[in-house]
């Protein structure tokens, strides 16, 4: 089937008008990256600007159409890099100036004279370079590196760059050998492609922003709001997998916290004053654990730690560290009065007697009772016959 220029112009402008309508659509259910998609939104909208415009160029005088349609293009390619760069927080402003200043003097200078080659050649060169700089920074977001929509994302207009790179040094050399016939078949060639790239790239970004939404949901959903550690659902639910694992591989302990007397800070002091207890105990055990154990809040003042691959005497280590060092730290102050707050743990180690989670969590929470039994402000093993305990 034969479709003329004319045609494909229309149908490159329609999909970039849809793709800024659909992308403005979206920022008002991707609030975090309203800023983001309003720009790449823009960006859409002027390329369909372009388009339109290289339609009519040649009923424009001189070079003056090519060179308004080129700059107007240029503006939208340069938007959607402003677009993606700002979910790096980075911005290309000096240098887009400096870009389109340069796209504007060319023109000016050799429009006139060497017009088709500006257009077919030369022009190419800008767009590819705008093109791979806004695969670079997609492929730079540390903040998505771990999205599977992010390898497409890169791909496109690094496919984009690549073509336009083709056109600009590879065409010169083919047109010398094979003349007019093939610049007019690369022109529809070019405009296929700008059509695949008007309707992929943003459909391929919007799935990029919905997959990052959708992943900080799920992280909030298991996260405990105060203290920023896991909640009771992630806990069971990653624990099991754990202890699953841990069964086969080797060791793994538990650890179980309870701030003593927290009650009695809550309603001595207020609640404000015991948030600040809780968090102060979340980013003291955090930094004492390391990344690689499972911190969790489960309840009011109750906290847990799962720690694949560690026995019962480096988790002790672990505990009674925690319970060193929350008890020299002064939590809060008020009227000047410092607060000091305690903490009780309870260790446990998966085995036959706690073949899962529950029942691990279960002997821990025996532990935990005996040390509170004790006056608080100590580690106690399940284990009687092997019990240790920190005062």
């Amino acid at each position: 089937m034969h479709v003329d220029l004319i045609t494909l112009y229309l149908l490159a402008i329609g999909t970039l008008l849809a793709s800024a309508g659909l992308t403005l659509w979206e920022h008002r259910t991707h609030p975090r990256r309203s800023k983001e998609l309003r720009i790449l939104a823009a960006g859409y909208a002027t390329l369909a600007i372009g388009c339109a415009a290289i339609a009519f160029r040649r009923q424009l005088p001189g070079a003056t159409g090519s060179g308004l349609s080129n700059f107007i293009i240029m503006v939208g390619y340069l938007l959607i890099l402003h677009g993606v760069a700002s979910l790096n927080s980075r911005k290309y402003v000096a240098s887009s100036i400096g870009m389109l200043f340069l796209v504007a003097l060319m023109w000016a200078i050799w429009g006139a004279r060497w017009e088709d080659r500006l257009w077919n050649y030369v022009s190419a060169i800008p767009i590819a370079v705008v093109s791979g700089m806004t695969s670079l920074e997609l492929l730079r977001s540390d903040g998505m590196k771990s999205l599977k929509s992010r390898y497409v994302a890169v791909t496109v207009p690094g496919g984009h760059a690549l073509f336009y790179a083709a056109r600009a040094f590879v065409l010169p050399c083919l047109a010398t050998l094979y003349g007019q016939n093939l610049l007019s078949a690369v022109s529809k060639i070019t405009m296929y492609e700008g059509v695949l790239y008007s309707v992929i790239l943003p459909m391929t970004l919007l799935a990029l922003f919905r997959e990052e939404t959708h992943g900080r949901l799920l992280q909030e959903s298991q996260t405990d709001y105060l203290t920023g550690l896991g909640n009771r659902r992630w806990f069971f639910e990653e624990g099991a997998r754990v202890i699953h694992e841990g069964g086969v591989s080797g060791a793994v302990s538990l650890l179980a916290f309870d701030l003593d007397h927290f009650k009695t800070i809550n309603d001595r002091y207020g609640h404000e004053t015991g948030d600040a207890v809780l968090k102060s105990f979340a980013k003291i055990t955090r930094s004492v654990v390391g990344p690689e154990a499972m911190l969790a809040r489960i309840g009011g003042e109750e906290f847990v730690a799962l720690l694949p691959g560690y026995d019962s005497v480096r988790a002790a280590e672990v505990g009674e560290a925690v319970v060193g060092r929350f008890a020299e730290t002064i939590s809060h102050r008020i009227n000047n009065v410092d607060i000091r707050a305690t903490v009780s743990i309870g260790l446990a180690q998966s085995g036959s007697e706690a073949p899962t989670l529950g029942d691990l969590l279960a002997v821990a929470d025996q532990a935990l009772y005996s040390a509170k039994s004790l006056g608080g402000n100590r580690l106690e093993w399940a284990r009687t016959g092997a019990r240790r305990s920190v005062a």
